[in-house]
């Protein structure tokens, strides 16, 4: 298994990026976040690879650190949930969002993503809750509902990222969707000035 891969970016797309590693280019699939986090063209990553073996391909799946491809793992262990629904998950939240939302069973969460619905949703949270607990990751971070806060916030024109930063820096005394979303834009509005 190739764990990870240390070398320089030649080519990034829209889902894939292309890794140089001692004159040997790895074409790596990744979520939106991860390639609009990962160095210029030229310059030098360490990206954590899950090789996905088929009969007709081997398929490398990248990600920025160790606890990202463990959830991942997690993740394509799920009877029905393959690589390319995973990579779909993880796009749509930092994983200790998507961690935060099994926890807290918030279905509505994981049927945001194309290719999930209910059954897909609960069969997560299911399979996932207790080894969610197993991470460590702190649940009360972010609050039940919040999926629809990141809703709301990219329906207004805010970039994913913006908007799960936002939401990442909301004091945790601020309860419920409307004045989370309201808070959430006092924020976006004060890094625009």
């Amino acid at each position: 298994m190739i764990y990870s891969l240390d070398g320089i970016i030649e080519y990034k797309k829209d889902k894939f990026a292309v890794i140089n590693v001692g004159g040997v280019g790895y074409k790596i699939f990744m979520s939106g976040d991860v390639l609009s986090k990962i160095p210029e063209l030229g310059e030098r990553a360490k990206i954590f690879t899950y090789l996905y073996v088929r009969e007709d391909a081997l398929d490398l799946y990248g990600f920025l650190n160790s606890f990202d491809l463990v959830f991942f793992e997690m993740l394509i262990a799920i009877s029905g949930v393959g690589p390319k629904m995973a990579m779909s998950i993880l796009s749509i939240a930092p994983t200790k969002l998507l961690a935060s939302a099994i926890a807290k069973e918030d279905l509505t969460f994981f049927t945001r993503v194309s290719g999930v619905g209910r059954k897909t949703a609960e069969k997560i949270i299911l399979e996932l809750k207790d080894k969610v607990h197993k991470l460590g990751i702190d649940v009360e971070e972010f609050e039940v509902g919040d999926s629809e806060v990141l809703d709301a916030l990219e329906s207004l024109g805010y970039s994913a990222r913006d908007a799960q930063n936002s939401l990442r820096q909301l004091p945790k005394d601020i309860k419920g969707i409307e004045n989370r979303i309201k808070e959430a834009l006092k924020m976006l509005g004060r890094r625009q000035k």
